[in-house]
C-alpha cells in the first residue's frame, strides 16, 4: 500500500490526480490554462467537484485552447449556464473567457505562459516538505506577488490562496508530504 498526503483519500479521481498530477511540474500552456480554469471554478466549492467536471470543462471550454476561450460570445457564455457538465456560475464563466484573453497576451510578451509563471521561481520548483497537510499554507508571498500581477493583467478569480492552489497543481510547488511515496518521485 502506497503512503500518500492525506488528502487524496480513496476516491479513485483524488488518487489519480494526486499520483499523476498534483505537484508535477507542467510546462505546456494548454495545460497551464486548463488549471487556471479549473482552480478559479473551484472558488468555493470542494476541489472533488471539479475533478467530477473536469471532462465536461474539456467540452464546454473548446479542450481549454485559449485562442478559442477568448472568442466565446456573450451568447456562448448564456448557453454554458445551462450546461450541468461545468459549475453554473456567470461569474466564473466570464472569467474563463477574460482570462482567455490575459492569457494570449501573457503568451505574445513572454512566448509563453509557462515562460511567464516559471520565471517566478527562476525555473525550478519550490519543493517542500511538510510533515502532514496541517503544514501547508493557504497562500505564501510567492502567490501574493503571482495574484497581484496576474490581477495587474486582468485575469480574474486569481486571489492569493487559489494562485496558491493553482502553483501547487502545475507544480510550481511541491507540497507533497514527506512521508508520500511522490515526495520521491516528483521532478
Amino acid at each position: 500500500m502506497k503512503t500518500r498526503c492525506a488528502w487524496a483519500g480513496t476516491d479513485p479521481l483524488y488518487v489519480a490526480y494526486h499520483d499523476k498530477e498534483w505537484g508535477r511540474p507542467v510546462r505546456d500552456d494548454r495545460v497551464l490554462f486548463e488549471f487556471l480554469t479549473l482552480e478559479g471554478a473551484q472558488a468555493g466549492l470542494a476541489w472533488i467537484t471539479i475533478l467530477r467536471k473536469r471532462e465536461g470543462y474539456r467540452k464546454a471550454f473548446a479542450g481549454f485552447d485559449p485562442r478559442k476561450v477568448a472568442r466565446f460570445t456573450q451568447a456562448r457564455q448564456r448557453a454554458l449556464m445551462k450546461n450541468p457538465g461545468i459549475v453554473r456560475n456567470r461569474l466564473k464563466i466570464a472569467s474563463t473567457v477574460s482570462n482567455a484573453k490575459a492569457f494570449l497576451a501573457v503568451q505574445k510578451e513572454f512566448g509563453s505562459f509557462g515562460r511567464y509563471l516559471w520565471g517566478f521561481v527562476d525555473n525550478k520548483p519550490v519543493v517542500n516538505r511538510p510533515r502532514s497537510m496541517n503544514g501547508v499554507p493557504a497562500s505564501t508571498e510567492l502567490s501574493d506577488r503571482i495574484s497581484k500581477d496576474l490581477k495587474q493583467r486582468g485575469f480574474r478569480f486569481v486571489g492569493s490562496t487559489i494562485v496558491y492552489a493553482y502553483l501547487q497543481a502545475v507544480g510550481v510547488v511541491d507540497d507533497h508530504t514527506a512521508d508520500c511515496f511522490c515526495c520521491r518521485s516528483a521532478s
